[in-house]
């Protein structure tokens, strides 16, 4: 497992946009799955998106669907999170994870095997 560190977190107002980036110090070219995950404290981690490592099909889960948009760059060993037209129930730390079990598109975090620390989203109204 390569460690994984997010990038990119902050404050922003609603309808205003954050890019996120995740950033593996080891290849990630052969990892079936590369997501970004959420979480509120008290509620359980929910699956934002995610990024097949062949042929780049991308996954989100409906409450962002249209709104953000999930890349990888195999040979920066980066993945990203574009996030637009921000709504207050964004606010979440945001969690970028890796997956080696070929279930990954479905975005269940027990499919994932490693996690980044996480970066903390806010969104204001």
């Amino acid at each position: 497992q390569v460690p994984l560190v997010e990038s990119g977190g902050g404050s922003v107002q609603a309808g205003g946009s954050l890019t996120l980036s995740c950033a593996a110090s080891g290849s990630i070219a052969m990892t079936y799955c590369m997501g970004w995950f959420r979480q509120i404290p008290g509620k359980e981690r929910e699956g934002v998106a995610s990024v097949w490592y062949r042929g780049g099909q991308t996954y989100y889960s409906d409450s962002v669907k249209g709104r953000f948009t999930i890349s990888r760059d195999n040979n920066r060993n980066t993945v990203g999170l574009q996030m637009d037209t921000l709504k207050t129930d964004d606010t979440a730390r945001y969690y970028c994870a890796a997956s080696d079990s070929v279930r990954c598109p479905r975005l269940d975090e027990r499919d994932y095997n490693n996690w980044g620390q996480g970066t903390q989203v806010t969104v204001s109204s």
